[in-house]
């Protein structure tokens, strides 16, 4: 079964016993470790714990599964439920998973991770099929989410810190939880006794691990930058994104831009549109995000939802070129949108 943000957050606080295995997967390492950490303490609170936490690499045990078993079946010498922790599984543990499910009777929790597996891997249909397995898919975190990290750990920590300062950071951190984690930290540790952080600090500490993103296909594509973000999106696929999830960005952000033009046909402001959208657009990708409200009406808008939808099934057709059909979208919308401006500009 997926398990969404609301799941997960129930597991946390009440852990479902029937549920037997969660499976976290995708190329964001630090929100899977964040992820497996999280639902391990939630069984057992000190990971350190070897009675109740065993902790295992496949490469080291996919030759003889029996370990595996072992380990799942083992009885808590202390008493209450025991976490098995398997980290960088594949595809070659999905058969033995299920025959040892089958046969061995526990009450373990199970927590498999791997940054390898895809949408398309034995393990993750598997769990996605079983009312007793979560799954958990940890791609890149969006810029709503590293703000919402950054300005987590400020607060736990009892630092300070400025809009202007949390947007330069924000600017400059990567989409890899675990990365801008060590950055924060580092942050943190430069500033010693110090807790109010500022811009200056930010530029000492902080070089610019900013890299492509799912955001930057969507600002790129609807800004009219066509080769902008042709390579956003290539350099996506080159680590291991999926065509069919770019495409969902683009409409989850033209949905964005539609919710603004309705609110604006109403008589409303841009400032007052924008400021409605929920979760609140990133302070650096404000002034962007209001010029394409401006250049994007909403027919425009509807006739892109329409080839998103279409390209969305598309790549859920078997033996279609995905990762060219979401390219050509890619160039459609971006060579729309640059139509659009210099249509604005001439004044037409």
């Amino acid at each position: 079964m997926i398990y969404k943000q609301g799941q997960i957050d129930r597991f946390i606080k009440h852990p479902d016993p029937s549920l037997k295995c969660v499976v976290i997967y995708g190329t964001n390492d630090g929100l899977v470790a964040e992820y497996v950490k999280q639902f391990a303490q939630a069984i057992v609170p000190d990971l350190n714990d070897a009675f109740q936490v065993s902790q295992l690499l496949w490469d080291n045990i996919s030759s003889d599964t029996g370990v595996l078993a072992g380990e799942y079946g083992a009885q808590s010498l202390m008493g209450g439920r025991r976490v098995v922790i398997v980290k960088e599984v594949d595809n070659n543990i999905t058969k033995p998973l299920k025959a040892m499910l089958d046969a061995v009777k526990s009450d373990t929790l199970l927590i498999l991770s791997s940054s390898s597996l895809n949408k398309k891997s034995s393990l993750v249909s598997l769990a996605e099929e079983r009312d007793d397995f979560a799954l958990i898919a940890c791609y890149e975190d969006r810029d709503e989410a590293i703000y919402a990290t950054a300005r987590q750990m400020f607060i736990e920590n009892g630092y300070t810190i400025s809009n202007e300062a949390l947007q330069l950071l924000c600017s400059r951190l990567s989409n890899d939880r675990k990365s801008n984690i060590g950055e924060i930290e580092k942050l943190m540790i430069y500033m010693g006794g110090h807790k109010n952080i500022t811009n200056d600090d930010v530029c000492k500490v902080i070089s610019d691990n900013s890299a492509a993103s799912g955001d930057d296909v969507c600002y790129y594509a609807a800004s009219g930058q066509v080769e902008k973000a042709l390579q956003a999106y290539n350099k996506l696929l080159g680590e291991g994104g999926e065509p069919v999830s770019v495409v969902r960005n683009l409409m989850y952000h033209f949905m964005k831009l539609l919710n603004c033009a309705a609110i604006t046909e109403k008589g409303e402001t841009i400032d007052n549109a924008v400021s409605k959208i929920s979760p609140p657009i990133i302070f650096f990708r404000k002034s962007t995000f209001k010029t394409q409200v401006a250049l994007w009406h909403k027919n425009r808008l509807l006739d892109v939802l329409e080839l998103l939808y279409k390209a969305e099934r598309d790549c859920k057709t078997t033996n279609m070129p995905t990762e060219e059909i979401v390219s050509y979208l890619i160039m459609q919308i971006a060579s729309a949108a640059a139509k659009m401006q210099k249509t604005r500009v001439m004044g037409y």
